[in-house]
């Protein structure tokens, strides 16, 4: 029998799921994003973007110049032009050469928008030099290898071999709001108001791009709508964009995307190809996998070299096998670069093993769920980078609450004599599919040192308000980091207050990703609430002002003494900590449409300690959601490397009335080092759900490998189908 969770100590705040806190004003309208903001003398900015996916910039022109126009090229950038992150290749705008369709070649203000009038802008194209294919393309940006045991002794020991290849297509994080920022000039250097993820991220990109010291670089979150990763990097390009111009004009700019040209010039999910080499006994035991990724970074770095980390980790899924090999590459084509999004890498690699899993299933004529419970990870093995996992290792658990709640051994086998019948008369045939996955929690290996994070608290006369630049993107941020603090402290919610992320006010606390603001923000927290407490002692908050003036508790982030990493091999502790979930879809296929129709889903995950009940199912849900699209509907159409669907009307995305009923189970297998034991929630729902729906297809007869499965490609298997069958 797998373990059980541990049950949790009873608690007074975490565990609950009061309003958060910023709902109110939400929902009663109140609430102020970018485009709600404005200034005295404010312009509004547009950027003039490349339309051919290589080329050179030769010069640019306009007709009748409006009085009041303000222009920006490369030429008046006064710092470095380039957006800093990982690598300083990406020019913030094209000085000569171009890279990528929507590149941002001219930055343009005025306080009418009519009067941003077009711009000639004059190119020499370079067709035969842009390179689309990344299959064909021989840059690579990161190249990541990680090898477990010895691989040929793995296949020696196999009584078969399976192979296959699988596909994912890029995915827009369509945010419901999209890129915004208002740049305003100071004295002595310029303050941002932006929709973003990581204040910090831009406040660098900024002093580079801009030659000015950090103090004199403010960046000031505002209310976000939503993010998925979509917000993490790319803010850094359209603050610096606004931020030239207002240091130009000497007034507040406004630069907002419409929907096409957030689609058009921002990042995206990368495609991805994985290629599956598993040698298997006949009993189902793995005993070697051999794994090689692709992904697609586009015309720049951006992040492409740590989402291909996380994929690589993640590309064996929750399964144990002691000889593994698994090779990763980025790279680099003439399409528009892409980056973070929501899972990070994993929800691509995880795909694969899935649905290879299933194939190996087929091969050996051994049921899929039976292969499953065989290599499933368990306490006590180890990962591909060697890492060995403790008690809150629970991928069995989740596999096992997952198949009982769903009834799938039942409803498979209801579904299989349905399909009989179905297959004769034309009805609609059905199939029923799980997949189990895990995700890491925080940043890889070394990542969360390097960041160093910091978290405050300071004193209130009526309690403590939380110093934090971890942003509120929607997913409950304000809430949960309250509630940790407040269950430290033995307080009431009521008692504590949230800073808004203003880099002029608040310490660094790291990027809004990763899965690592409950987990890794709130357990400094959680230590800077202990701190507090001590300082108190016996004393109100107000009695300890009055006597000792104020108080701001600082503390950083502290590795676990048990993690070690290897950063140049890929060897150890590659995450503090696993969640595990296993979801299990049942859908229906339209035999005269071709429309698949998700019927029921189940999800059960472990992420730890739940600290809001409400908001981590609800986490759980949007993932899930997000997932099932990910697999059967967000394509994404690249002509001559543009998005050719870039809009509303034609790349669809579900909406409430197409999300199928779903069942949530949150498993608590405790963290030791989470705050109450929590890991993380935010990236891993969206792993399951595009395996799970592949292997509901296969069930019902249909060979997929490459999402999504749009109805077009649907439509020709049932066709052949039909066709076999008669």
């Amino acid at each position: 029998m797998p373990p059980r969770p541990r049950r949790p100590r009873p608690l007074s705040v975490v565990g609950t799921s009061p309003p958060r806190l910023e709902g109110a004003a939400k929902v009663a309208g109140t609430a102020r994003y970018v485009d709600d903001l404005e200034f005295p003398g404010l312009l509004l900015g547009r950027t003039i973007r490349s339309t051919v996916p290589r080329g050179e910039l030769l010069g640019w022109s306009m007709g009748r110049r409006p009085r009041g126009l303000h222009v920006v090229s490369a030429a008046d950038i006064p710092g470095r032009n380039a957006i800093a992150l990982l690598e300083p290749d990406q020019p913030c705008l094209v000085r000569r050469e171009i890279r990528h369709a929507a590149e941002p070649v001219l930055l343009l203000a005025h306080e009418d928008r009519d009067a941003l009038a077009s711009v000639a802008v004059e190119l020499r194209e370079r067709p035969r030099k842009a390179q689309l294919d990344v299959r064909a393309s021989r840059s690579f940006c990161k190249e990541i290898l990680i090898e477990k045991g010895n691989l040929s002794r793995g296949f020696a020991r196999a009584d078969r071999i399976v192979e296959g290849e699988y596909t994912t297509g890029h995915q827009e994080q369509l945010y419901v709001e999209t890129q915004g920022v208002i740049a305003v000039p100071e004295k002595d250097g310029v303050t941002i108001y932006g929709s973003l993820q990581c204040p910090y991220y831009v406040q660098k990109a900024l002093v580079e791009l801009l030659s000015l010291p950090p103090e004199r670089v403010r960046i000031i979150q505002v209310e976000t709508g939503g993010g998925f990763g979509g917000k993490e990097e790319y803010p850094s390009m359209i603050a610096g964009h606004a931020a030239l111009l207002a240091l130009k004009s000497g007034r507040p700019v406004k630069l907002v995307y419409d929907r096409s040209e957030d689609m058009l010039a921002t990042t995206k999910r990368h495609p991805s190809i994985v290629r599956h080499k598993t040698g298997v006994r006949r009993d189902g035991s793995l005993t070697a996998m051999q794994i090689d990724v692709l992904l697609d970074a586009g015309a720049y770095v951006t992040l492409s070299p740590v989402v291909l980390s996380r994929g690589v980790l993640h590309a064996a899924g929750p399964y144990r096998c002691e000889d593994v090999q698994i090779l990763g590459r980025a790279a680099m084509t003439n399409t528009p670069p892409n980056g973070a999004f929501r899972g990070f890498g994993a929800p691509q690699t995880q795909f694969a093993v899935e649905v290879h899993m299933e194939r190996i299933a087929e091969a050996l004529g051994i049921d899929p769920l039976e292969l499953r419970r065989r290599n499933a990870l368990r306490p006590g093995d180890t990962t591909a980078t060697g890492q060995r996992l403790g008690a809150d290792c629970s991928a069995l658990p989740c596999l096992e609450s997952a198949v009982r709640r769903s009834r799938f051994v039942a409803r498979r086998r209801a579904i299989e004599k349905h399909n009989a019948k179905a297959r004769v008369s034309g009805g609609p045939l059905r199939g029923i599919g799980l997949a189990l996955f895990f995700h890491g929690s925080g940043f890889t290996g070394a990542g969360e040192v390097k960041l160093a994070s910091r978290a405050a608290l300071e004193l209130t006369p009526t309690g403590a308000r939380i110093l934090v630049a971890s942003t509120e993107i929607g997913q409950g941020t304000r809430t949960i980091l309250s509630q940790i603090v407040a269950e430290e402290l033995g307080w009431p919610l009521s008692r504590i207050e949230v800073a808004d992320p203003d880099t002029r006010e608040v310490p660094d606390s790291g990027p809004t990703v990763a899965s690592r603001t409950c987990m890794i923000v709130g357990e400094i927290l959680r230590r800077c609430a202990q701190s507090l407490k001590r300082a108190l002692g016996r004393m109100t908050p107000r009695q300890y002002l009055a006597k000792n003036g104020p108080l701001v508790v600082t503390e950083q982030y502290d590795r676990p003494k048990s993690m070690h990493w290897d950063d140049v091999h890929y060897r150890g502790d590659a995450y503090g900590a696993y969640g595990y979930g296993c979801d299990v879809i049942e859908l229906e296929i339209d035999p005269v449409t071709a429309e698949v129709r998700p019927a029921e889903v189940t999800a059960v995950q472990d992420i730890g300690r739940a600290i809001h009940p409400v908001l981590a199912a609800g986490q759980i849900e949007g993932g899930t959601a997000q997932g099932i699209a990910f697999a059967l509907a967000e394509e994404v159409v690249m002509r001559d490397g543009r998005m050719a669907n870039a809009q509303l009307t034609n790349y669809a995305v579900p909406t409430p009335l197409d999300t199928p009923p779903m069942q949530v189970e949150i498993l608590e297998f405790p963290y030791g080092h989470g705050p109450f034991g929590a890991k993380g929630v935010g990236e891993m729902p969206i792993d399951g759900p595009s395996p799970a729906v592949v292997n509901a297809l296969r069930h019902a007869g249909l060979d997929i490998r490459d999402i999504p499965a749009v109805p077009e490609r649907i439509a020709g298997l049932v066709d052949s189908m039909r066709g076999a069958a008669t």
